[in-house]
């Protein structure tokens, strides 16, 4: 019984192991294609492309899946047309919330983003109620080695035009313009950079912090849009902790 048991265990953690995967594929499957329809499907003249598919490799996401992707966007494959829709509105203790939705089904999406808002303790507001409290970003972050002098990768990124650079948690954090972004994260590739990661994200111009039942509400309410199929990305000005 107990070998019977294990290799249950062992099957149950590879099948939670695998929604995970197939979720997160999910997800990346949906921004190359979005980005492909946006900017077409070649990743050389197309940055927004070319970092969805970076992403997807990344995730050890198969060939097979990004070209697909693409394929579809070009309209060579049959399937189902996405809309890009940003939700914005406040969770509990007044944190902004901005999600990203790339969906199938506006209304299911919609029903769905709100209930998790509503079930929180929050409420999505209309559109522009949020966006005012974040800036538009480039981040480009690379892990901090012995053979990488910091004053050196800083000269190196304002050479290559970035705006600043910040050391957090053994990485390296180069801000940029979001226009110049693309040229600066291949002016430090080119110099030799590993990048861990690269996209032009939007961040909070001041934080709020929560604590007791607000903060768990609100770490459910992030969970409950994490775990939505539709969502893209979540940007929040919450605290951290």
């Amino acid at each position: 019984m107990s070998g019977h048991s294990k290799w249950n265990n062992i099957q149950h953690k590879k099948n939670a192991m695998d929604a995970i995967r197939g979720k997160a594929f999910m997800k990346l499957s949906k921004d190359i294609f979005l980005e492909a329809k946006r900017g077409g499907g070649d990743p050389e003249m197309n940055a927004g492309l070319r970092h969805a598919i970076e992403k997807a490799k990344a995730a050890n996401m198969p060939n097979d899946n990004i070209s697909r992707a693409i394929k579809k966007a070009a309209g060579n494959l049959d399937g189902v047309t996405y809309d890009e829709i940003t939700y914005e509105g406040y969770g509990p203790g007044g944190v902004a919330v901005m999600v990203d939705v790339l969906t199938d089904n506006r209304n299911r999406s919609a029903s769905e983003i709100r209930h998790a808002f509503t079930k929180s303790g929050g409420n999505l507001g209309e559109s522009g109620s949020v966006a005012f409290m974040f800036d538009k970003q480039g981040i480009i972050e690379i892990e901090v080695t012995e053979d990488l002098d910091e004053d050196q990768v800083m000269m190196d990124a304002i050479d290559a035009g970035a705006d600043d650079l910040k050391t957090e948690d053994d990485t390296f954090i180069i801000t940029t313009a979001p226009e110049t972004h693309e040229e600066v994260k291949r002016a430090l590739e080119d110099k030799g950079y590993e990048i861990d990661r690269a996209e032009v994200a939007r961040v909070p111009k001041t934080k709020t912090a929560l604590t007791g039942t607000d903060l768990e509400k609100m770490e459910a309410l992030l969970d409950a849009l994490e775990n939505n199929d539709d969502v893209q990305d979540i940007y929040s000005n919450l605290e951290d902790a």
